[in-house]
């Protein structure tokens, strides 16, 4: 019920972009007004972060948490089942708001002050329907951390765990850690708008920049959650494919560990054209490039993985080497713009975009990709066609490229983000994003197919153990080789 959910968002939230882009083709006004084009804007974040994305990483662990640790179940089955029927009422209020005078909300998913104060009922729906989402969450971690803590198999102690339970035990922490945090920025924002208090208002003694501290308090963090149950599939899939156990398995515990730990002290590196002192700029910059660290821990552990493996392309390990790949491009773009002064410069522009694109996209959606496909076998008990899986991912990961990489180029030559019309020197490259926009949206259409027809039994029936062996491969071991050579690693004919 929760894949089915976000994969529905996922289409709606997708469908709003496909809005932007199309209204991005070319400078000047076509086909929508400044204002809508912003509610698009808007709703596109939020539908995407709160009802795509985490609410499949949920639908994931209900699916795999139990079955990976031996347990018979999650912990609290109506807490699950309360916590999931939060989301449809919830989306519902973010596109009902469209209907509502004034339309949806229009101040970013980051819903800044003092625009969020000043737009119609529709900011309200929004802030019920983040309200609703940030309850759901919270009942979903509490729930996974009662199982992964209470309920594993005897022997299977903590450092036994698979990663994928272990990235979610951690992201379950942050979750139930931050989503208080957006819960009491909101209701700030709320009691602002109706109650005449002013924490957000300069003429009553508020401070709009204090809005900015508390929400990416929550917001920075939130990309974690986004990303660290992708590292956990990722980490999964590889040693699979490559025949080969993962590299550095205590490592990539503690390296999760310290990114979420990390997560709560960079929060103002969004922030760095607030005015704040350059001594909090310096420590941020700081704090932001030491994330670096764990994370490339991580990514080298995955290629060390690869080394000198029987590596196999199936598509679950394209889209986990595709994923290691363009979120790396993703975590260089976020090394560059940790820096204060080039962030002045490149701050609200077009690389920023890229820059949380290439992490969220290729980062989270490849990932979910990866896992959904890798572990399609045992939730339905049919194969999916790797043909079709195999254009899957060749066409997404070519379009997305053609989508996001040309708008490094558009920030880097000046062109700020969240605007509907632009100086006609930007044309050619916004040409080519929307081009690769349309063609990633409809590549899409591809794994609901195949999903589809994987779900309704039309394929070969998978065996109970699908990956031990290449798909059409036939394995051979050598026969013991002396101990002073390498050549015990087992052979694909």
């Amino acid at each position: 019920m929760y894949l089915i959910f976000s994969l529905t968002m996922f289409l709606v939230g997708g469908i709003n972009a496909l809005v932007l882009r199309s209204e991005l083709f070319q400078p000047g006004l076509q086909l929508v007004e400044p204002e809508f084009f912003n509610q698009m804007t808007t709703m596109h974040g939020l539908i995407m972060v709160f009802g795509a994305i985490m609410p499949a990483w949920v639908g994931f662990a209900n699916w795999m948490i139990p079955l990976q640790i031996g347990a018979s179940d999650m912990a609290f089955a109506r807490m699950n089942n309360f916590s999931f029927w939060l989301l449809p009422p919830a989306a519902l209020l973010l596109v009902v708001s469209y209907f509502v005078p004034g339309g949806a909300p229009a101040a970013g998913w980051t819903v800044y002050v003092p625009l969020a104060t000043q737009m119609g009922p529709g900011m309200d729906l929004g802030i019920f329907a983040l309200h609703i989402m940030g309850a759901s969450s919270i009942m979903g971690s509490i729930n996974i951390i009662s199982t992964i803590l209470n309920i594993r198999a005897p022997g299977m102690t903590m450092m036994k765990m698979p990663l994928f339970v272990w990235t979610w035990l951690i992201t379950a922490f942050l979750l139930v850690a931050v989503m208080p945090v957006l819960a009491g920025a909101i209701t700030m924002i709320l009691t602002d708008r109706h109650f005449g208090t002013a924490f957000f208002n300069a003429a009553g003694g508020g401070d709009p920049v204090m809005y900015q501290h508390i929400f990416w308090f929550f917001g920075h963090p939130e990309v974690y959650i986004i990303i660290l149950p992708g590292f956990g599939v990722v980490s999964e899939i590889i040693p699979t494919f490559s025949r080969k156990r993962l590299f550095g398995y205590s490592s990539m515990v503690y390296a999760t560990a310290s990114i979420a730990i990390l997560s709560f002290i960079v929060w103002a590196h969004h922030m760095y054209t607030v005015g704040m002192p350059v001594t909090a700029q310096l420590f941020f910059m700081y704090a932001t490039m030491l994330i670096a660290v764990p994370t490339g821990v991580k990514i080298f552990n995955w290629i060390a993985t690869m080394w000198r493996g029987e590596l196999t392309f199936e598509t679950p390990m394209l889209f986990a080497s595709g994923f290691v790949w363009v979120f790396t491009i993703g975590g260089l773009t976020g090394i560059i713009l940790s820096m204060a002064p080039l962030d002045i410069a490149l701050h609200d522009t077009y690389y920023v975009v890229a820059h949380f694109h290439y992490t969220m996209v290729a980062g989270a959606l490849f990932s979910l990709f990866a896992g959904a496909y890798y572990w399609l076998p045992k939730w339905c008990g049919t194969m999916y066609n790797e043909t079709l899986g195999k254009w899957h991912f060749w066409l997404s990961m070519i379009f997305f490229n053609v989508t996001f990489f040309p708008q490094h180029f558009l920030g880097l030559a000046g062109m700020p983000r969240r605007y509907a019309d632009y100086a006609v020197q930007f044309t050619d490259f916004n040409m080519l994003s929307t081009i690769g926009a349309f063609g990633f949206g409809i590549s899409q259409l591809l794994f609901i197919y195949i999903v589809w027809k994987a779900v309704k039994g039309e394929g070969e029936k998978a065996t109970d153990s699908v990956w031990e062996q290449p798909q059409g491969l036939e394995w051979t071991v050598p026969s013991p080789a002396p101990f002073h050579t390498f050549e015990t690693q087992p052979q694909v004919k």
